[in-house]
């Protein structure tokens, strides 16, 4: 019988119950984002051997699937894989293991991965794998040298510079087209797109001419052909008798003589859109857009100063919902065009030179980081 037991006990020490026995660690799925990466953080002691298997749902690769020893030691990677089984990355001691996934695509990934653990010893069988972030703060001293003012030295320079010497606004016709939208049902298509260009501001040496704003009307057929007159007709009685710069209602408008203008009340109406290229191409499309200004009405107008939009390229997109009759859309843009003409003037103005000399300093700088960390 002492045998028998010396034997049992042998064994049991030559293939110990836990060898090869696996532990999950964890399990489950997870979305990578297109172009993104999703990293995993575990712990494990030494001498554990991680098993660890993972694989795409829909078959589809996975730029960079990477084991590495927290921080940066890579221990397993591979390239444009779609699956890997139980792949194993020995311990050699114990710390923090980061599992990285990196998608390269722009459609998303959806993996499903296992991680287990095979323990070195039945004492580590119970290793918390858990891991705890925490914030780590460190101090370095920075020296530096620099240059410190001990006094200055003053003297007279002559010197020329621009002035303003006049300055006047003009108002510029851009556009004034008709454009037929036809109806729904029309095989052409009820939308129709208008394009024009801003003035490009200019700036020479003694002027500069830029747009300070500029304005826009929409209106459909005759309705609003008779507003349009009956706003021309008041404007032209204000400005009688003054140095006005401009000429049209929307001239008016842009600079500011008139608060609004008037609208027709009756008539077919009109959608209106002002947009950039990009989103006329979705408008023509029929996909969502942006747009900088939207209306709908028989007539519509809008005053622009914003100097962010008083340069470049715009589109009016025009659509018409009514099933069987096409439109005719006047579209109007008129620029006011500010010139600021310069002359130049002699004046002193003084020089201080600061006298400076090299000095040594050192001052703290706290690094903080957040760092994961083991929970046992």
């Amino acid at each position: 019988m002492k045998k028998i037991f010396l034997f049992l006990m042998i064994a049991g020490y030559m293939t110990p119950l836990f060898a090869g026995e696996k532990i999950l660690v964890s399990e489950g799925s997870m979305k990578i984002g297109g172009l993104g990466e999703e990293n995993l953080y575990f712990g494990f002691a030494a001498g554990d051997k991680i098993v660890f298997s993972f694989s795409e749902i829909y078959g589809k690769e996975i730029k960079e699937v990477e084991i590495l020893e927290y921080p940066s030691a890579s221990r397993y990677m591979d390239f444009k894989v779609s699956s890997a089984s139980e792949k194993t990355v020995i311990v050699n001691k114990e710390g923090v293991y980061r599992f990285r996934f990196k998608n390269g695509k722009v459609s998303k990934r959806v993996c499903r991965y296992t991680i287990e653990r095979i323990a070195a010893s039945e004492e580590t069988r119970v290793f918390n794998t858990t891991v705890q972030w925490v914030v780590q703060t460190d101090t370095v001293w920075k020296t530096y040298t620099k240059s410190v003012v001990i006094g200055y030295d003053t003297s007279w320079i002559k010197q020329s510079r621009r002035v303003v010497d006049t300055t006047f606004q003009k108002e510029e016709l851009l556009l004034d087209r008709s454009e037929r939208v036809h109806s729904m049902t029309n095989s052409n298509g009820n939308k129709r797109q208008v394009y024009f260009t801003l003035p490009v501001n200019k700036i020479t040496g003694l002027e500069t001419k830029k747009v300070v704003s500029w304005a826009y009307w929409v209106g459909v057929g005759e309705e609003a052909n008779k507003a349009w007159k009956e706003n021309a007709s008041a404007i032209s009685e204000l400005a009688r008798g003054t140095a006005a710069v401009y000429f049209t209602p929307l001239g008016a408008l842009a600079v500011g003589a008139i608060a609004d203008l008037a609208l027709p009340k009756l008539g077919e109406d009109v959608y209106y859109a002002l947009t950039d290229q990009d989103n006329k191409n979705l408008f023509m499309n029929g996909s969502q857009f942006r747009a900088y200004d939207t209306g709908k009405g028989v007539a519509g107008y809008r005053k622009i100063v914003d100097s962010r939009l008083c340069q470049g390229a715009f589109f009016l997109c025009l659509s018409n919902d009514n099933y069987v009759q096409g439109i005719d859309v006047n579209v109007k843009v008129i620029a006011i065009i500010e010139t600021v003409r310069y002359k130049e003037e002699s004046y002193k103005t003084p020089l201080v030179v600061p006298i400076t000399e090299k000095q040594i300093f050192s001052e703290p700088e706290i690094l903080q980081n957040r760092v994961p960390i083991l929970t046992n």
